[in-house]
């Protein structure tokens, strides 16, 4: 079976294989994995030791993100939040359920957010202290622009909070370039190819000596994370049991990351399957949710089929016995299905997976493939 969701994805023989050993996380010799993980994650992060830091949460992204907000936007204060999507929405959820005051700014969520739009939101509200950005929004498969929405943040002498966890490992990141940026966060089952149990942040560590106390929460606390690892005693260990096996299979997972050629070689292998997808699909008579020119390379939606033989759920059942496994949900306006472009997938995968896609569609009787609305 081949996951083609956003998340978690297929991997290789090597990272299921990392997960077999039975292993102590205080163990002295597993220490050193974990420090291993955090400085390769800093490097592909662009950050320097003197100035970031690589610190892992026990669980999903969400966990990651709720982590952040309570770390460094203070209770109580506004953090503007481009409504991109659905992950934008979890971001606000996240940030209004842990006392913060999301203020949500409507955009056009088949584009890419406009800085422009981002210093207007922020001129006019002078106690809005943080951006919350979703980078790659894999509700919609747009990608977004960190680098110029964190020039209008810090030309308003705000900061920002980046959700990457459908983007780190594939799309570009330079944390040392953002000095408005307090961190990034992603997971280890997303573009780093490894298994779900782990979220990450490389945060500016000014930023978490001066978010210390923020959180009001134990668990989601990332200052209180770092300060664990500037004790003696730690040994560079979590605060609390970690998914062991999980981060094993991460450092097995960035050696293949280094051997494929990093970000750039992993970035255009998403590239390529995304291509040979979205052509594939109109070739099908299929309609892509976007247009070309925006089409990110993590997530391709596809328009629902406007006919009345289109059941999503049968769909999904009738490509995994094909050997096939996408999601089986709705999170667009427009009804549509969305296939993963990321994991241990190749074109070669794609072009299999159309002709999964072409057979199941005639065994369902679809007749009309066009969407209810065209693709402008």
């Amino acid at each position: 079976m081949k996951l083609l969701t956003p998340g978690p994805v297929t991997t290789r023989p090597e990272v299921k294989a990392a997960m077999t050993q039975d292993i102590a996380p205080w163990d002295n010799e597993f220490r050193p994995i974990y420090q291993a993980v955090r400085d390769r994650l800093l490097r592909i992060a662009g950050g320097t030791p003197e100035t970031h830091v690589a610190l892992a949460l026990q669980g999903c992204g969400h966990f990651a993100m709720e982590a952040a907000i309570r770390t460094f936007v203070p209770v109580g204060r506004k953090i503007l939040i481009p409504l991109v999507g659905s992950y934008a929405d979890r971001m606000a959820h996240l940030a209004k359920d842990a006392g913060r005051i999301p203020v949500p700014l409507p955009v056009d969520q088949e584009r890419p957010v406009s800085p422009a739009a981002i210093a207007q939101a922020l001129a006019e509200d002078q106690s809005i202290g943080h951006v919350g950005l979703v980078y790659s929004e894999t509700g919609s498969g747009v990608v977004h622009d960190p680098a110029a929405i964190g020039a209008a943040v810090r030309a308003a002498g705000r900061r920002l909070l980046v959700d990457a966890v459908s983007a780190f490992g594939a799309l570009p990141l330079n944390v040392a370039s953002q000095p408005e940026l307090d961190a990034v966060m992603f997971t280890s089952n997303k573009c780093l190819e490894a298994m779900p149990g782990l979220g990450f942040t490389v945060a500016r560590i000014s930023s978490l000596q001066a978010a210390a106390g923020n959180a009001g929460s134990w668990s989601f606390d990332f200052a209180d994370i770092y300060q664990h690892t500037l004790r003696p005693d730690s040994g560079g260990s979590f605060r609390f049991t970690p998914p062991a096996q999980v981060l094993s299979a991460v450092h097995t997972a960035l050696d293949l990351f280094d051997a494929e050629g990093g970000q750039p070689a992993r970035l255009a292998r998403y590239r390529q399957n995304a291509d040979v997808l979205y052509e594939g699909m109109r070739a099908l008579g299929l309609d892509p949710c976007l247009a070309r020119d925006v089409q990110g390379p993590i997530i391709v939606n596809i328009a629902a089929p406007d006919d009345p033989a289109w059941d999503l759920q049968r769909f999904v059942d009738l490509l995994k016995q094909s050997g096939w496994l996408i999601s089986n949900f709705y999170n667009t306006a427009q009804p549509s299905f969305r296939v993963g472009c990321i994991g241990a997938i190749t074109p070669d995968d794609m072009r299999g997976f159309l002709k999964a896609v072409a057979s199941v569609l005639t065994t369902m009787g679809i007749r009309n493939r066009r969407a209810c609305r065209a693709v402008a």
